[in-house]
């Protein structure tokens, strides 16, 4: 009996661990069989990693709405390293990338298209460090973690040490070296894609598609693409932009940017990057436990930026540049020797009287936006001339004569002069024993008004020595003779002549150069852009406003405004109703038919007021010239500033050509030499 219950239990515990294996036998069934593919699914499913979308940039455009930087759809070749096959080793992982990064450069090279390559090390060997940019040597070796007095040997050394480069040929290496050092300094990851190549053709697309089998890890995609319509109108002032690189992410970090992201690297570009940046897009990428993209989501749409308007007049800043030119190059082929034919550079300057919107800015030479990178080896970088160096902001020149109408009026509020006192020029100034300046001619008895229409030095050097380089400096200062502009970019202050400033440089002050700073010489120096907004502030009667080049800010969609510019006033000279009207009939007759702009402006439709100026620089003689109109009710003030170009009236046909395209008019210009 004991036997048949024992048999019982053995039965019913066999039949329990049976039906236990049962279960999970069908659950391991329908695990494996009916559930499968799912399980297998989420398996490969097995994390994400969140990827930026770029947001288009917003546009700047002139006053009038041309366009100056858009957007345009391009094609890009893209890396991207969620889809690089992986290696057994390190070592392998990185030859797969150098082969596949190879074979997408020979498809570039075939279809003739660049592709990005910053490495300072020329191109070709035997290999240098490029001359002319040293602090991006600096930053390679830096990279590479290597001493500062490291040759390019060891640089090349570390480099293919670095990216596993030791068993590829000269050229090989040296495509390579430039694509993976770039790669690295914008933080190529599964999360920072890396743009290869720029703006491809269709036919490079098709190529790059066509061998997609063999180049796991690279793409095309299409992009919005800086493109700078009219590249050469102000190139000085629109900048560039560029990628952030790892030594100046951590600022851009704080704000939000993702590693790869464009932004302005100079002018209105990086000025107004926070307006002009949009905000950024999220896609998703589904990785499994491979590393393999087994899915795409996109989880954010971007949003574009701001557009930007500048107060730049697009036509008046191209009929001003090109008149520039062809005033220099006429100086260059029929003045005489040493007095113009030496004319090599300059710059041009206009402000809007009532408002400071500064309508043209002109730095000659210049340079296109649109060709900047293939431009600068072959034409940029060696111009003694410095094409790229914008002298309307960051020149500072002798005014010479212009600078005058300061001293005129510092004498008439003095009251050391009044509009009908007189200076007998006899051509030298005798006052001094031992220091005995001269003037151009022997003028007679000048008042103040026929001593501005002349440019008669002996009047100036007599009113500013009786008057005092105290209250000279004074209304210098108020008119804005070396005082920031208020202008948003970055310019010079330049310096005023004054015994404070002299001192301050070592130097000694002495009584005879208060008779040259009374001409415009000794120490003043001044931007051409500080001397146009001098000229603005004469036609104010004395009100100083700050000079601008940001008009207003406007959405990308709706074009509302989201903000607008306002004139500012920064100073006052407080001048009289009787100085101004001195100082202004004196400057127009300097632009009559008897005064020193030779009178080109005898018979022209308003009224202009005008001075010349002369500077001795240590070679030859500058030439500028000031003026606005109409005289009776100001509505353009404008400064011409030609590097050796001697007369101060060879500015003429410049400032003419000004107010010509200001106002409408058709007139041909005639050059001067």
């Amino acid at each position: 009996m004991k036997f048949n219950t024992r048999k019982i239990r053995i039965f019913w515990l066999v039949m329990a661990v049976l039906t236990v294996f049962s279960v999970y036998g069908v659950r391991l069934m329908k695990m494996q069989v009916v559930d499968g593919e799912s399980y297998r699914a989420q398996a490969k499913e097995s994390y994400s990693q969140e990827q930026t979308v770029s947001a288009a940039r917003g546009e700047i455009m002139d006053r009038n709405g041309v366009l100056l930087a858009q957007n345009t759809t391009a094609f890009n070749v893209i890396l991207d390293k969620a889809f690089f096959p992986k290696g057994e080793t390190k070592e392998e992982t990185q030859r797969n990338m150098n082969e596949i990064i190879l074979k997408t450069v020979k498809i570039l090279q075939a279809q003739d298209q660049e592709w990005i390559d910053n490495l300072p090390i020329t191109t070709e060997g035997p290999f240098m460090f490029y001359k002319d940019r040293e602090s991006d040597v600096a930053k390679l070796k830096s990279f590479l973690n290597i001493g500062a007095y490291a040759t390019v040997e060891d640089t090349i050394h570390w480099l293919k040490e670095q990216y596993y480069l030791n068993d590829y040929s000269d050229e090989e290496f040296r495509i390579l070296a430039g694509i993976r050092y770039e790669m690295d300094r914008v933080g190529f990851s599964t999360k920072v894609r890396y743009t290869l190549a720029e703006d491809i053709t269709m036919e490079t697309v098709t190529k790059i598609k066509e061998n997609s089998l063999d180049l796991p890890g690279v793409d095309t995609d299409v992009s919005s693409v800086r493109e700078y319509v009219n590249g050469d109108v102000v190139p000085h002032v629109l900048g560039k932009v560029g990628p952030i690189y790892k030594e100046n992410y951590k600022e851009y970090e704080e704000k939000g940017y993702p590693m790869n992201a464009i932004v302005g690297q100079s002018g209105i570009e990086a000025l107004m990057e926070e307006e002009l940046r949009g905000q950024d897009g999220k896609r998703e990428l589904f990785f499994n436990s491979d590393g393999e993209v087994v899915d795409v989501k996109d989880t954010l749409a971007p949003t574009p930026g701001n557009n930007v308007m500048l107060t730049i007049d697009a036509n008046m800043q191209r009929a001003a540049a090109e008149m520039l030119r062809q005033e220099i190059e006429y100086l260059n082929k029929n003045a005489p020797a040493g007095e113009g034919r030496e004319a090599c550079a300059g710059a041009a300057v206009a402000i809007e009287v009532e408002t400071g919107d500064i309508l043209a800015l002109v730095s000659y030479p210049s340079y296109n936006l649109e060709t900047f990178q293939e431009d600068y080896e072959t034409k940029l970088k060696d111009d003694p001339l410095k094409p790229m160096f914008n002298r309307a902001l960051l020149g500072t020149y002798t005014p010479g004569s212009i600078f005058k109408p300061v001293v005129a009026t510092a004498g008439l509020e003095a009251g050391t002069i009044t509009p009908n006192y007189t200076v007998h020029c006899g051509r030298v100034y005798t006052y001094y024993d031992d220091y005995q300046p001269k003037c151009l001619s022997a003028h007679g008895n000048f008042n103040v008004v026929n001593a501005l229409r002349k440019s008669c030095n002996i009047f100036f050097y007599d009113t500013g020595r009786r008057t005092g380089i105290e209250a000279i400096d004074k209304y210098s200062q108020l008119y804005g003779l070396g005082e920031p502009t208020g202008i948003e970019l970055r310019e010079e202050t330049g310096t005023r002549s004054n015994p404070t400033e002299r001192e301050a440089a070592g130097g000694e002050w002495y009584p005879g150069d208060v008779l040259q700073s009374s001409i415009g010489q000794a120490d003043n120096k001044f931007t051409p852009l500080q001397l146009a907004n001098y000229c603005a502030t004469i036609a104010r009667k004395g009100q100083r406003l700050d000079a601008h080049i940001i008009k207003q800010v406007t959405d990308y969609n709706s074009g509302d405004v989201v903000m607008q510019t306002q004139a500012k006033e920064l100073s006052n000279v407080g001048m009289s109703e009787t100085t101004f009207k001195t100082v202004l009939k004196g400057m127009i007759e300097a632009a009559g038919a008897n005064g020193t702009s030779y009178g080109e402006f005898t018979n022209y439709p308003v009224t202009v007021a005008a001075k010349t100026g002369t500077p001795e620089t240590k070679e030859f003689p500058n030439s500028t010239y000031i003026a606005f109109a109409p005289a009776e009710e100001p509505k353009i003030a404008l400064c011409v500033v030609i590097e050796k170009g001697w007369h101060g009236y060879t500015g003429v046909p410049v400032a003419k050509q000004i107010l010509n395209s200001y106002f409408g008019y058709e007139e041909p210009i005639k050059m001067i030499k």
